[in-house]
């Protein structure tokens, strides 16, 4: 699960989606513009890949990986 958190200054998230779209892996869903967040809740079991301080690259880097 993903939620994107628009910064205070901005304030622009566009998602292209609508509520009960199923998308896939790897798809586009949305776009931050100006910065902000986006917060990843992986499950529990997920063997993770990356770690604290490293950068990532969106649609690029391998999170983690379950089971």
């Amino acid at each position: 699960m993903v939620v994107q958190v628009a910064g205070l200054i901005a304030r622009r998230i566009v998602c292209y989606p609508t509520i009960g779209t199923m998308l896939r892996r790897g798809e586009r869903y949305g776009l931050i513009r100006f910065g902000s967040r986006l917060d990843v809740y992986l499950p529990l079991d997920t063997e993770l890949q990356v770690k604290m301080g490293d950068q990532t690259v969106a649609g690029e880097t391998i999170l983690g990986v379950t089971a």
